[in-house]
């Protein structure tokens, strides 16, 4: 976490959608890159479920999902935990005075509320109805500890009792419960109290899941913190180091990493007199915010009580508000206004903050699309809750000149030729797509082509087997790209987000083959690390540029980017440089969120097209026939010349792939001047199986003009999680 003087605190200033009114008393969990919010209030309880989708390719979006089945009253105070796609609601107030202790299931794949009817405990009674309690989910089990009843039958005449009892719900798997139970601790229990946090934390090395409780309220606010070790069942109160947070209720506890993270609530105010009580004392609402180390069991603050905000550059003293932690981001919302005051109602706070904990994890290794001679259309996977990513080349590959036999696509060692076509090379594919029988197609993330010198590995298939086993020696196009097809309609199990649909995207042609840094094992060039200059192509706010030039580094200078925060380098002060073909580029990128530039990816390796050779075939298509499948695609885009002839090819089973997946072994399943052909079920009862993302038959697509062959495009048939054959 970075030092409190450095905490940079962004506010949301404008939303889309129907926002929700301002409220306190209210919960919040998420879902992947979704904050989902429900009940709490103000004038009266809510009762709308609202989501707030912090993703990138979304601005600031709120939506009311319309919701169905056995939909709970609105309530406040209540207990709110997410299991994957599934959340739980137990209890809370639905009224001033009447409590609940009913279990609700929201199937958030579908928006689909159900009531649970857990099964009473064996021993005792089930819970009785209360608010304030703490509710945690930890792997198919809820644990459920303290809150607040009324002893009173009459709602009007509230009769408080603090309660201390401790709960656990087991809970079916995907849906459903199974019941109650009262487990027998050991050791002195926690103290009554509600409104009071409880996280579960389970430290790597250890095994053992901890339950820890901090504050809350019993007739005065509470500063202890408890233990409960899950295996045993055993209460104990650690002896904590540094500044303990003072007491308080009403606040937000998250865990991030090994770190409980804790904001806001109601802490005693006792002005100029020291002598008074904790129960006679005011309370006021705090903005302070501290975390505790749970591996040292130290508190470390990061804003005291006493700081002052006059620029408004925090979120404001609340309580009763909601925190969430998405990835290593946290998200507050609303609240109980600390300072405004009103005669019938609280004054509820309405903005929208969050605070970035830690760098952005390093982002997946550049992708290629699609390369001309003089351009680069890259990509790389998303990484959650960030503001941007720097991409940075170098140039320090050497050019390699083109064979000058240009009637053959670049050679490649460890290649068994079909005997019959001994002057048609292999070629390293360009295109990477995944297909189905239908004309949807959907982008995946690339995986790089694990490239490795092995002159001595041989394909142990037939004779038009073809093993990809190491770097090209000729410079001619070798380009990436992937698009998924899907084999049938699947969809993950996700919210049901509005949607857009996504019609046939066509494939591109790329450039070159794209390998890691470490993959090869013989470079073509040795580049000490310290030697390096890596240029900046730019700060970009999406995962996807296009790179047609790069800017010019002063002499002596490694990068122009500031490592220590995000802000944007001045690139009007330096010298673009534009990308020239034939000629190899170094890439890296690094996600930038509130904290500053997180650490690079691992490097890919692209060349720019040398004038002259085809594209890649594009619009793959698969649908099935009597025989087998049909494969069909469009010529390239741009052909160069005439096309003299296309090469299908389909990767297939060997003891090599077992041993090492990087490395595919293609038989040529087609040659000529059609743009389709059948692959029969005999062939497909021989391919592959490609896990290296979702389960696919893959196929490589090639076109040849007067010049030789051009960048291929790779197909992944997606096969869902059939590891049978690829027909049944």
């Amino acid at each position: 976490m970075a030092a409190p003087s450095l905490l940079n605190w962004r506010r949301v200033s404008s939303f889309t959608g129907p926002v929700p009114r301002a409220r306190h008393g209210h919960r919040a969990v998420a879902i992947r890159e979704l904050m989902i919010i429900f009940g709490g209030g103000n004038e009266g309880i809510a009762d709308e479920l609202h989501v707030y989708n912090t993703g990138q390719l979304v601005t600031n979006q709120w939506f009311l999902p319309a919701v169905r089945g056995d939909i709970p009253p609105g309530c406040a105070a209540h207990g709110f935990v997410c299991d994957g796609t599934r959340i739980l609601v137990f209890g809370g107030m639905v009224e001033y005075g009447r409590y609940s202790n009913e279990l609700y299931e929201l199937q958030a794949s579908r928006w689909l509320w159900k009531k649970m009817r857990p099964q009473p405990p064996s021993s005792g009674l089930p819970p009785c109805p209360r608010l304030g309690h703490s509710f945690s989910l930890y792997g198919n089990k809820c644990y459920l500890f303290g809150g607040l009843a009324n002893e009173s039958e009459d709602s009007n005449n509230n009769v408080p009792r603090y309660l201390n009892d401790f709960y656990e719900l087991e809970l079916q798997h995907g849906s459903g419960v199974v019941g109650w139970s009262i487990p027998v601790t050991k050791g002195i229990v926690p103290s009554p109290r509600e409104s009071h946090t409880a996280i579960i934390y389970c430290k790597k090395d250890s095994g053992s899941p901890k339950m820890y409780v901090f504050g809350g309220m019993c007739g005065a606010r509470l500063d202890d913190l408890w233990q409960l070790e899950l295996e045993t069942m055993s209460w104990s109160k650690p002896e904590t180091k540094g500044t303990v947070p003072l007491p308080r209720s009403l606040h937000t506890a998250n865990v991030i990493g090994n770190k409980m993270y804790i904001f806001g609530g109601w802490v005693p105010y006792k002005g100029e007199n020291i002598e008074t009580s904790p129960h006679d004392c005011e309370w006021r609402c705090t903005s302070s915010f501290s975390y505790l180390n749970l591996d040292t069991v130290e508190w470390t603050t990061l804003v005291s009580d006493s700081q002052e905000d006059k620029k408004n550059s925090r979120p404001r003293p609340r309580a009763g508000h909601c925190a969430v932690a998405v990835g290593t981001r946290l998200y507050f919302w609303s609240g109980r206004d600390g300072y405004k005051k009103a005669l019938n109602s609280q004054v509820c706070c309405k903005d929208l903050w969050y605070l970035d904990t830690e760098k952005p994890s390093a982002p997946s290794q550049v992708q290629l699309i699609k390369a001309t001679t003089n351009s680069f259309h890259v990509k790389w996977d998303e990484v959650p809750t960030v503001e941007g990513y720097l991409l940075q080349l170098n140039t320090d590959l050497p050019y390699q000149a083109a064979s000058s036999d240009s009637s053959a696509a670049p050679t490649i060692q460890g290649i068994r030729m079909d005997p019959h076509r001994q002057g048609s090379n292999s070629i390293i594919p360009n295109s990477i797509h995944d297909t189905a029988n239908s004309t949807k197609t959907e982008h995946t993330a690339m995986k790089g082509i694990l490239m490795k010198n092995n002159p001595d590995l041989k394909a142990s298939t037939d004779s038009n087997a073809i093993l990809l086993s190491s770097s090209p020696t000729n410079a001619s196009n070798h380009n990436s790209c992937m698009v998924d097809i899907l084999r049938k309609n699947e969809v993950d199990e996700t919210c049901a987000l509005p949607a857009i649909k996504i019609s046939r995207v066509e494939t591109h042609a790329a450039a070159t083959v794209l390998f890691s840094k470490e993959a090869s094992s013989n470079p073509v060039a040795t580049v000490k690390t310290g030697e390096r200059q890596w240029c900046d192509v730019g700060i970009f706010k999406n995962n996807t540029a296009l790179v047609s030039q790069f800017y010019l580094l002063p002499k002596g200078k490694q990068s122009i980017a500031k490592v220590g925060n995000a802000d944007v380098p001045d690139y009007s002060l330096l010298k673009k440089q534009d990308l020239v073909p034939g000629t190899g580029y170094r890439f890296r990128v690094a996600a930038i969120n509130g904290c500053g530039i997180g650490p690079f990816s691992r490097i890919s390796e692209f060349k720019t097209c040398i004038p002259g050779f085809p594209g890649a075939p594009s619009a793959v298509r698969i649908s099935k026939n009597v025989e087998g499948i049909h494969l069909s695609w469009e010529p390239p885009t741009s052909p160069s010349g005439n096309i003299l002839e296309y090469s299908a090819y389909l990767a297939i089973r060997t003891a090599q792939i077992q041993d090492n997946p990087s490395q595919l072994v293609f038989m040529r399943i087609y040659c000529g001047l059609k743009t389709s052909c059948v692959v029969t079920a005999g062939q497909l009862a021989n391919a592959h199986i490609d896990y290296t993302s979702r389960p696919a038959i893959v196929f490589r697509i090639s076109a040849k003009n007067e010049k030789g062959y051009g960048p291929a495009t790779q197909v992944r048939w997606l096969q869902g999680n059939n590891r049978k054959a690829p027909l049944s």
